[in-house]
């Protein structure tokens, strides 16, 4: 429970980080994906590289590493055309599904207070970001849902991680080469900024890189459905992060959503444990 909350408050911070960078038109999207993975890249191989130096390089599961680059980069051009709203919503939906699905398909029980508990998650993040919902842009909504599915993915592959500092370590070092050669192709729209730049590998080096290895290691102690469940908080403790953090306003419907997305939440992982 303890990694499992570390990790969504940097799945929060990473959020607000790209929002930042990405919203502000400080970085083009194709540099921020680059930075912030070379960046987690770096801080994740200079932990392992005295485990390289003495075991050997272990096996590297190359669908983690195709996933966690697809999220990445869809995530980043995601944003470019959508609200953080609509994208919260899309990104989340896509997880779910993906996660849900193959959970059920492998026999995984889940109650129907469990159930009602998601509803209600489900709900307090629909009344949250439902003011800046619109109707979203076509080509971001679709970039934004296949971010959510190869973040699903990416998370399922991460159960079966043997050693979750040395797997979210190579992940990051393998997806380099992709981020760069996506740099190249998008050498035109190239766009950076000091401070871009920097909540770039802020994002990669501490919310992404270390909060991914946190979130890897807590993958052991949840089901696929629980996982999948959590990471609806996220975009709640990112906007109590941006009234505290960036000085958004507090009003009633970001108390009543909390508390209600974070109810349902608590709902299913209370019968997680019963079960």
């Amino acid at each position: 429970m303890l990694l499992t909350a570390i990790a969504m408050l940097a799945f929060a911070a990473n959020s607000l980080l790209c929002r930042m960078a990405l919203g502000a038109g400080l970085v083009d999207a194709a540099s921020f994906t680059s930075v912030r993975i070379i960046s987690g890249a770096v801080m994740l191989g200079l932990i392992v590289l005295p485990r390289l130096r003495s075991q050997g390089r272990p096996k590297v599961d190359l669908r983690a590493v195709a996933m966690l680059f697809a999220y990445m980069i869809f995530f980043s051009f995601a944003y470019l055309s959508l609200s953080a709203g609509t994208g919260a919503l899309i990104l989340f939906g896509a997880v779910q599904v993906t996660m849900f699905v193959v959970g059920l398909r492998d026999g995984e029980h889940f109650s129907k207070s469990s159930w009602a508990g998601l509803a209600l998650a489900v709900a307090g993040l629909v009344y949250l970001v439902s003011p800046g919902v619109t109707a979203p842009n076509p080509a971001g909504a679709l970039l934004m849902a296949v971010a959510g599915v190869a973040w699903g993915f990416y998370s399922l592959f991460g159960r079966m991680a043997a050693d979750p500092m040395e797997s979210t370590a190579y992940n990051f070092i393998y997806s380099a080469p992709l981020a760069l050669a996506a740099s190249l192709v998008f050498l035109k729209d190239l766009h950076i900024t000091n401070t871009g730049i920097a909540l770039a590998v802020a994002s990669g080096a501490v919310a992404s890189g270390l909060g991914y290895f946190v979130w890897y290691a807590a993958l052991r102690g949840l089901t696929t459905i629980r996982a999948a469940t959590v990471q609806l908080s996220v975009p709640v403790i990112a906007a109590i992060g941006g009234v505290l953090l960036l000085g958004e306003e507090v009003n009633l419907r970001l108390v009543l959503a909390s508390v209600t997305t974070l109810g349902g939440i608590a709902i299913v992982l209370r019968n997680s444990q019963a079960d």
